[in-house]
């Protein structure tokens, strides 16, 4: 029994717009990526330091969803915990059989018939479609169609299902291995994602039969569906890039690339300076201030936000950190998750910082670890100086405090203090507490044996 779109509602939503109508997006995410040869879940392997499922939800959630339903493999809570850490209360829903997109966004039936506006279909292997493209495929759903698909031209089609248009509107979605030698001619092809009015999905989807050469319940039969009862189907088209699958490692490199050149040309268009790109690795939240410099090969890991006008020298890895204004790092420096560098703070060459605060205009220039730690504003730590932050057992602090000097190759051993102001000499080992502007020796007298070399060397 064929659905009767409401006049009168879908005037009201007209003149609403899509921002105003409840969306359900339907991600999924149940395939094995057995091409992947991997033990890790497809969309769980990373792109920009999240997982590629991560973006999807990402986008998703911008473009309006107001609820989400995720379509997995069953048993896999590593998928679960990622849906959830990404977009916490969305509904999970396992797919016991693989018979085919249609059959698998049937899987969150329950998600359906709780009723929506708009259905987006998204595919959790397809990580680089943008919510602007998903506000775009909805869109014409507020003008009254049935269905929108969204659809690329490509270079080369082979493998795609071909979107065939004839005057002007859609008819169908032509699997290849279902096409004609004149359909397989045809460029516009299907990118996988669609739209579907909220009233018409269920029907649409329950209608859909496995009569093609796969044996498979297509999601694309909606459109043919939709055509046969007289209903709009609208075509959304995107570039190819945007619109890329991923089913195997060659093709995670491609997306990869693809994001990397976007997310570069975000920050150099917000101000940031990189000075040779191609060699820059930035995550998706990497935040970059006015000013900032960043070196040849530098890579920023998830969860850092460098302030205006610092300096990443060369060959530098940062993650987890944030760094104020006027801070210098590196060359080959690594800042590890919890480092916070203070405004003018300056971490030199073949330096660690792991779960420190580096206090104003603080310097720890050469060959050191800073480990559970906190440096006072102008403290300065000499080369070779490594706070002994782990007993084996447990993780201690060390606190050093402001304008402290700690000597080159000197071992802190945590919990200790320095007080502000205080002097440790050079090779000391500190296992007692300075206190302010004391002055701490901790290593064996000198002993000098005059005359003693020339005979040894006999």
């Amino acid at each position: 029994m064929t659905s009767t779109p409401n006049p009168a509602r879908a005037e009201r939503t007209r003149a609403e717009g899509p921002g105003a109508r409840s969306l359900l997006a339907v991600v999924l995410a149940a395939g094995k990526g057995t091409r992947m040869r991997s033990d890790l879940p497809k969309v769980l392997h990373p792109l920009a330091g999240r997982p590629m499922i991560g973006h999807v939800l990402a986008a998703v959630a911008e473009a309006g969803a107001t609820r989400i339903a995720v379509v997995t493999e069953p048993g896999r809570a590593d998928v679960a915990a990622a849906v959830e850490a990404a977009a916490p209360g969305a509904a999970v829903f396992p797919q016991a059989e693989r018979l085919g997109t249609a059959h698998a966004v049937l899987a969150a039936r329950p998600a359906l018939e709780a009723g929506a506006d708009d259905v987006v279909v998204a595919f959790g292997d397809t990580p680089l479609v943008t919510a602007a493209t998903l506000a775009r495929l909805r869109a014409p759903l507020a003008e009254g169609a049935a269905v929108a698909v969204l659809a690329f031209e490509a270079a080369d089609p082979t493998g795609y299902g071909r979107v065939l248009v004839e005057d002007g509107r859609v008819a169908a979605i032509r699997e290849e291995k279902d096409a004609s030698p004149a359909e397989r001619r045809v460029t516009l092809s299907n990118a996988g994602l669609m739209a579907l009015s909220g009233g018409l999905a269920l029907d649409l989807l329950s209608r859909i039969r496995d009569a093609n050469a796969a044996g498979e319940y297509y999601l694309t039969d909606a459109v043919g569906l939709a055509v046969a009862d007289g209903h709009r189907v609208a075509v959304v088209e995107v570039a190819e890039a945007e619109a890329q699958g991923i089913n195997d490692r060659v093709q995670l490199s491609l997306a990869e690339a693809t994001l990397q050149a976007a997310l570069r040309r975000r920050a150099m268009l917000a101000g940031a300076t990189l000075i040779a790109p191609e060699t820059v690795f930035l995550s998706h939240d990497t935040v970059l201030g006015r000013d900032v410099v960043v070196e040849p090969h530098v890579v920023f890991g998830p969860g850092v936000t460098v302030g205006d006008g610092c300096t990443i020298h060369a060959f530098s890895h940062l993650e987890q950190a944030r760094l104020a204004a006027g801070v210098q790092v590196g060359p080959y420096a690594r800042l590890r998750p919890g480092a916070v560098l203070e405004t003018g703070a300056r971490i030199g060459n073949f330096v660690e910082v792991k779960n420190a605060a580096i206090g104003a205009g603080a310097k720890v220039n050469h060959l050191s670890y800073v480990g559970d730690a906190e440096v006072g504003a102008r403290a300065n730590l000499g080369a070779g100086t490594i706070t002994c932050n782990y007993d084996g057992v447990n993780k201690h602090r060390t606190v050093i405090g402001a304008g402290a000097f700690v000597g080159s190759n000197s071992a802190l051993v945590a919990p200790v203090t320095i007080g502000a102001g205080a002097f440790v000499g050079s090779g000391s080992v500190v296992t007692d507490d300075v206190p302010p502007d004391a002055l701490a020796l901790g290593r064996g007298r000198q002993v000098n044996k005059p005359g003693w070399a020339k005979p040894t060397r006999r």
